[in-house]
């Protein structure tokens, strides 16, 4: 594949934060500690103190990838945690079915390809690239369903709880489907073997995501991480305690929210006044205080300061950190370095230093992951035989056509600015000779001249129609192309998995991502095949 490189703003597809938080725009700097460039992360790595256990890490990481064979590079990677020149960079998502929308695959190359990249920047040190399982997250709705093309599959069941801990026994209909599209050629027969032996051979969704990845990128060195585990949170429990009890990331977030509000962006994520889940088997819900009691919702569980304090020691698996506690929880555990989001990330990070700082926590480095737009073969050759380049295709589609219409037809047929300025010259006579008679009669004409320009405003927008249906057939495949490549109005990454574009290029879809991005340029990739 063939990359090209736009700037994130060509795309029309990124919030002004992002666009500035990339750029280097001074009224965000108090909201993040390092830049994302080699020079943020030099300062990063002299200033990175981990004081978790390591060792603990590692033997945890170890025992999750027990049911596994993993990868030389994988196992070299989890025994490099044991040291203190190493870092993580990290991901996370949703554990999407099947692995979701691309962007799921974006973020991955991004972490694996970044960790690459400081290596050879800084050959003293060990950069292991994370990704963090979003196993606690309880949004089945969210993740229960992927697109391929013009199909959407879905598992269809009833859960509760996280939605790690669910059980793969009834996903049997939608992997059945999944395979059905994946069809017999080579390439779709390799993955369909990659999914059913992932899904099939584990209990857990957890399991079964980590097996996918793993077949995926373990090759790679990446590491998956399910947090969800006893031992890893009792290193979080004192700062669960003084936030369920204090409630600092309600007031400290907050604080954030206004002052992004008042630098001119809207804040993403809305705090809560307790952001932590209590968790148990199918259950994953709010806890709430109540007249002194801290009280989980749509149950009889409840508990005072003491008692609270005593389960949070005794089970700290039961407390599960929501969207702004969940990065705290990340940096206690992982010597990380660097987390690497999508834009809505971002943005909701930017909310967050104030709280690390409060809790005296490491804020990483914030980077955006690198987002591409594919296009095929046929779609290529469309574009260029429509005029089309990687910039314009991201106009909307009424401004393609417009610019299809001008570029194809006499410019004199479809306007009429001649005549306009026509009109204006002969009016402004007419204002002068009016005024001569009778001072109000120009303030008549200058309403006449309003109406005739608008007129012939109107019968200039005709043309275009008319011309638009002599050359429909052109315009319906401007139409075409931007509904093959912008599903549903919206980047490509956004929607579809990575099941059509295995079919198609198979392993070299994925290899062509990791020659193709480059973290720290933060350019848009398109990949033409």
């Amino acid at each position: 594949m063939q990359a090209k490189y736009i700037t994130y703003q060509q795309t029309n597809s990124f919030s002004s934060v992002v666009l500035d938080y990339i750029g280097g725009k001074e009224n965000l700097e108090s909201f993040y500690k390092y830049s994302p460039t080699l020079q943020g992360f030099e300062k990063a790595i002299e200033d990175r103190k981990f004081s978790g256990d390591r060792n603990l890490l590692v033997d945890t990481l170890k025992r999750q990838y027990s049911q596994l064979n993993p990868s030389a590079l994988v196992a070299q990677n989890i025994n490099l945690l044991a040291d203190d020149r190493t870092f993580t960079i990290t991901t996370g998502h949703q554990l999407n079915i099947f692995t979701g929308p691309l962007y799921f695959i974006y973020k991955i190359v991004t972490a694996i390809k970044l960790a690459a990249d400081l290596k050879k920047e800084y050959p003293a040190y060990n950069f292991v690239p994370v990704y963090w399982m979003a196993t606690e997250d309880h949004d089945f709705e969210e993740i229960n369903n992927v697109k391929v093309e013009d199909k959407r599959i879905t598992w269809q069941t009833k859960v509760a709880g996280a939605t790690g801990r669910i059980n793969t026994k009834s996903i049997t209909e939608a992997l059945v489907a999944y395979k059905g599209y994946l069809g017999i050629s080579e390439n779709g027969h390799k993955l369909a073997q990659l999914v059913e032996k992932a899904y099939t051979g584990n209990q857990t969704l957890a399991n079964a995501t980590r097996e996918l990845v793993d077949a995926l990128f373990g090759a790679k060195g990446l590491v998956c991480t399910d947090a969800d585990d006893a031992a890893l949170k009792a290193q979080f429990s004192d700062i669960v305690y003084r936030d369920i009890t204090e409630q600092n990331s309600f007031k400290l977030i907050n604080e954030s929210s206004e002052a992004l509000e008042k630098a001119g962006y809207k804040p993403q994520v809305n705090p809560r006044e307790i952001n932590f889940f209590y968790m148990d088997e199918q259950l994953r819900e709010r806890i709430v205080e109540e007249n002194n009691e801290y009280k989980v919702l749509n149950t009889s569980i409840s508990f005072s300061k003491e008692t609270l304090k005593d389960e949070i020691a005794q089970h700290p698996e039961r407390f599960s950190p929501n969207v702004v506690m969940r990065p705290v929880y990340q940096e206690v555990i992982l010597p990380n370095l660097a987390y690497i989001g999508g834009g809505a990330e971002v943005t909701y990070w930017l909310q967050l230093k104030a709280n690390f700082d409060f809790y005296g926590v490491f804020y990483p480095i914030l980077m955006l992951r690198n987002s591409a737009q594919v296009v095929d073969e046929r779609s290529s050759k469309k574009m260029e035989s429509l005029g089309i380049n990687s910039v314009s295709l991201f106009d909307t589609d009424e401004h393609l056509k417009n610019q299809w219409i001008r570029a194809n037809v006499v410019d004199d047929l479809l306007t009429l600015e001649k005549e306009q300025q026509q009109i204006i010259a002969i009016f402004e006579q007419i204002k002068v000779n009016s005024y001569k008679v009778d001072k109000g009669l120009s303030l008549s004409a200058e309403a006449a001249k309003v109406r005739t320009l608008r007129l012939v405003t109107n019968l200039e927008k005709k043309l275009m129609r008319a011309e638009k249906r002599k050359h429909s057939t052109a315009l319906q495949q401007i139409e075409n192309l931007k509904d093959k490549l912008f599903p549903n109005g919206v980047l490509q990454e956004r929607v579809l998995n990575i099941a059509p574009m295995y079919v198609l290029y198979g392993d070299d879809f994925i290899d062509s991502l990791f020659a193709a991005f480059q973290p720290l340029d933060y350019k848009f990739t398109i990949l033409y095949a």
